[in-house]
C-alpha cells in the first residue's frame, strides 16, 4: 500500500478530531481508502453509524484487525508546537491518545494481508473492523454483545505508545454511571429550611466514596467529575446536580460489586439530604483475557521486523518534546518488567525515543486502565502490541501526543505496527496449528465461563453527554 496514502489518512483523521460516535468524517475517509484497496465494506454495524467492517478473502481462518479513530475532549492543540497551544476557533478536541495513527496502522496491516492472500492464493479472510468510541462509548463492547466476533479466529490490534512491546497483563473492568440528583430550590437566606440541596447530595456522595477508598482492593480505582453543580447563584439552594463516575476493578464481578457500593453512597446521600437520585448507566468495559500463544506469535514477528529507525532530524524533534518533562517524572512511569530494568532506565534518560524491543514477558497482572479491547478478548483470542510513536516522557491524553501526532516519527511507529501485525497474521495463516493452540489456551483461561457484557441489553450506543 502507498505509504503516502496511509500517512495522509492518519493526518486527515488527526485534523477531524471527532469524539465517540461522531466520527463521521474519519469513518468516511477510512472507508474510502479501504474500498480503493479492494475491500468490501459494510457500514453501520451493531447499531452504530460510525462502525463498519471491511472484508477480503474467503473461508477460514478469519483474522480481524481492530481500528480506532475517536478523539478526546480537552485536547485541542497545534501540531509540532512545543508548548500547550490550542488551535484558534477550533473545537476543544484532539487526538491525545493517537487513535488517528491506530486506525491507519490497522488498515496498513489489513491491506498487507490482503495482498499476501492475493499473492499466495491461500484460503483465509482478513477483516478490518472499524470500532468507534473507545475513549467514551465502548464501541467494541456493543460489537461483542451483538455476537459480531462469533466467527473470528484471532483478533489483532495495537496502540501508539512511547515503547516497543507486545502487551501482556490484563486491563481493568470499568463501569461508568451518572448520578442525577433532584432537590428543591429555595432562597438560601430567607427560607433555607424549605430547600433540599442536590449539590449537598452530590458532595456527600463524593465524601462517602472517598471514605470507601480505604476499604477496597489496591487494584480498584474510582474517579468522578461534576457535570452540573446546580447553577452559579450561592443564594439559591441548588435543586439539580449531576455527577459522572468511573468505577474500575480487576474483573467484571468485582467491578459490579464495587459499583453497587458506590451506588449505595449516592442513595445514602440522597436520603441524608431529602433529595432523590436517578442512577443512569453509561458504559461498561470488561477486563482483558490474555493469550500467551498469540503474544509469542506477535513477539516473533516484532523481532523479525525490528523497531522503528529515526533520522537525526527526527531524534532532535523528539528530544525537543522530551525536554517538556522532568527526568524525575519520566523515571516514575517506566514499563513494569522483571528484566532489562537498567537498560530501560538508561534508554529513558539518554535517548529521546525508545530504540529497542522490550523483553518477551508474560503475566496476568492487571494494568491500571481500561479498554473495550477487553470485551473482544472474552469472545476470541486477542493480542495487542505497542510501537514507539512519541517521545519518551510524553503520556497518553496529553497535548504532547496531539502535537507529535502528524510527525514523521509518529508515522514510522504507525507503519511499523502495520508491518508487525501483518507479519503475525501471515504466520497464523501459514501455521493454523498456532490458531488452534491459541483457542485451546482461550478455552482453558475461561474455564467454562462465558462472556457477559457489562452493558445492559436495553442500553444502546449513545453519546455520553448527560448534564
Amino acid at each position: 500500500m502507498d505509504v503516502k496514502e496511509l500517512c495522509g489518512l492518519s493526518d486527515e483523521i488527526w485534523g477531524y478530531a471527532e469524539t465517540g460516535f461522531t466520527e463521521y468524517k474519519s469513518c468516511e475517509a477510512m472507508i474510502r481508502v479501504l474500498k480503493n484497496n479492494g475491500f468490501e465494506v459494510t457500514e453501520g454495524i451493531a447499531h452504530m453509524p460510525t462502525a463498519y467492517v471491511a472484508v477480503y478473502g474467503h473461508g477460514k481462518p478469519v483474522i480481524d484487525f481492530l481500528a480506532e479513530y475517536d478523539a478526546l475532549y480537552g485536547m485541542n492543540q497545534q501540531a509540532d508546537v512545543r508548548e500547550f497551544c490550542p488551535i484558534t476557533n477550533a473545537e476543544d478536541t484532539g487526538h491525545g491518545c493517537g487513535h488517528e495513527l491506530l486506525g491507519a496502522g490497522a488498515i496498513a496491516a489489513a491491506v498487507e494481508v490482503k495482498e499476501y492472500l492475493e499473492r499466495t492464493g491461500r484460503e483465509g479472510t482478513v477483516r478490518l473492523v472499524g470500532c468507534p468510541a473507545e475513549e467514551s462509548g465502548s464501541g467494541k463492547a456493543y460489537l461483542a454483545r451483538d455476537g459480531f466476533f462469533s466467527d473470528t479466529d484471532a483478533a489483532i490490534t495495537w496502540h501508539p505508545d512511547v515503547w516497543n512491546r507486545v502487551v501482556t497483563g490484563s486491563s481493568q473492568s470499568c463501569i461508568s454511571l451518572f448520578f442525577k440528583f433532584h432537590g428543591v430550590s429555595a432562597h438560601a437566606a430567607g427560607s433555607p429550611h424549605l430547600g433540599r440541596s442536590a449539590l449537598d447530595a452530590a458532595e456527600l456522595t463524593n465524601v462517602g466514596v472517598n471514605y470507601l477508598r480505604e476499604h477496597m482492593l489496591d487494584t480498584d480505582r474510582i474517579h468522578y467529575a461534576y457535570l452540573n453543580v446546580g447553577g452559579k447563584a450561592p443564594n439559591v439552594v441548588q435543586s439539580e446536580a449531576v455527577l459522572k463516575y468511573f468505577v474500575r476493578s480487576k474483573n467484571n464481578p468485582e467491578c459490579l460489586e464495587l459499583t453497587d457500593r458506590v451506588i449505595n453512597c449516592a442513595k445514602g446521600a440522597a436520603l441524608m439530604t431529602g433529595t432523590t437520585v436517578e442512577v443512569v448507566f453509561d458504559e461498561g468495559l470488561s477486563n482483558t483475557i490474555n493469550n500467551f500463544v498469540l503474544e509469542d506469535v506477535l513477539y516473533d514477528a516484532f523481532e523479525k521486523c525490528g523497531v522503528p529507525q529515526y533520522t537525526e532530524e527526527e531524534l532532535q524533534y523528539l528530544q525537543s518534546f522530551k525536554d517538556t518533562y522532568s527526568v524525575k517524572n519520566i523515571l516514575s512511569d517506566l514499563p513494569k518488567t522483571e528484566t532489562m530494568k537498567e537498560e530501560i532506565r538508561r534508554n529513558a534518560v539518554e535517548r529521546p525515543v525508545s530504540d529497542f524491543l522490550l523483553p518477551r514477558e508474560h503475566n496476568d497482572n492487571p494494568e491500571m486502565g481500561s479498554t473495550d479491547v477487553g470485551d473482544v478478548s472474552w469472545v476470541v483470542p486477542t493480542v495487542q502490541i505497542n510501537t514507539a510513536c512519541f517521545s519518551i516522557g510524553a503520556g497518553a491524553h496529553s497535548w504532547q501526543w496531539v502535537a507529535q501526532g502528524k510527525s514523521s516519527a509518529a508515522h514510522k511507529g504507525m507503519l511499523k505496527a502495520g508491518e508487525v501485525m501483518a507479519a503475525a497474521a501471515e504466520d497464523l495463516l501459514e501455521h493454523p496449528e498456532k490458531i488452534e493452540a491459541a483457542k485451546a489456551e482461550f478455552r482453558e483461561r475461561l474455564g467454562g465461563e462465558t462472556y457477559k457484557c457489562l452493558i445492559p441489553d436495553d442500553v444502546m450506543p449513545h453519546i455520553s453527554n448527560l448534564e
